[in-house]
Formats: structure tokens, sequence, C-alpha cells
């Protein structure tokens, strides 16, 4: 059992750090010591927000690979001096793409999981099936006004949800 923060970073690198650096590696073109970099940076990370590892096993791994996603976002748009105007036709997605919508839902679907049912009923009617308030209202039976309310108290719980798991806005 880990009982430092060096034993409990090292532990943490052992169940995460390949497929994190495998993750960082496919998001940085496959340059080996950035895809190294960020997955220190993102064990820094946690070893300033310990907080996070009270959390379930896979909310810890969201947390990481949220972590390191935003890094990488970050190096990006620090790099980027202006935009550059092709004539080339884009590429299509790949599987990145499709591996960080994936992750993105589970990070989502984890934090509406958190919400109380009434909450995560609303924001699932009025987001997700994109019923109107008075339609939310006459399928649930209860009052506009509580739907508004609780729309707007479900959106404030869903925000520090996901800022728990590292998203940001």
């Amino acid at each position: 059992m880990a009982t430092s923060t060096t034993d409990v970073l090292v532990a943490l690198h052992a169940e995460h750090g390949r497929r994190l650096w495998s993750y960082t590696l496919r998001l940085a073109g496959g340059d080996r010591m950035r895809a190294e970099d960020v997955v220190q940076e993102t064990l820094i990370r946690v070893w300033r927000h310990p907080d996070v590892l009270s959390r379930p096993p896979g909310a810890v791994r969201s947390w990481l690979f949220t972590v390191a996603r935003h890094l990488l976002i970050d190096q990006w748009r620090a790099g980027q001096d202006r935009e550059v105007v092709t004539d080339e036709v884009p590429e299509t997605a790949t599987g990145d793409a499709w591996t960080d919508e994936v992750l993105d839902g589970w990070i989502v679907a984890d934090a509406l999981a958190r919400l109380s049912t009434e909450h995560r009923q609303v924001i699932l009617l009025c987001y997700f099936r994109g019923l109107s308030v008075a339609e939310a209202s006459r399928l649930l039976g209860i009052p506009e006004g509580t739907v508004k309310s609780r729309t707007h108290y479900a959106l404030r719980a869903l925000r520090l949800a996901l800022e728990e798991k590292g998203v940001t806005s």
C-alpha cells in the first residue's frame, strides 16, 4: 500500500502511465519527448491536487486523460502564431477524434450520474432530447417554473461536477 506522496505517484504511474503515454503520444503526433513531458506534468497536477485520488478509479483515470489532453491543447494554442489558410481539403476525423469523443462522453455521463434524479431528468429532457420547458413540464407533471429552476440548479451542479473532473470552460 502506498504511504508517501512519492509512493502514490509511482503507483499511479504504474497503473495509468503506459496508457496515458500512448494516448498523449497519439495526440502529440508521435513526438515521444512531448508525450513524456505531458505525462510528467499530468502527474505533477495530481501531486498538486491530491483530492483527485479519493475518487473512484475510473474517475481518476478520466481526470488524468482530461488533464493530459488540456495540456496538449494549451501547448498547441501557445504555439499558434496565426491562422494558416490553404486550399487543401481537410482530412476526415481520425481515431484520435473518436477517442476524444468517447472520453468526453464518459466524463459527461459520470458527471450526470452525480446529479440528483430531478436535476438529471431536466437536463436529459431539455438539453439531450431538445424538449421545450413546456414539454418537459407536461412530461414530468410539474410546473414550468419548477423545470426552469431545476434546470438552472442542474446546470450549476453539472458545471461543478465537470470542474471536479478537471474540465474547465
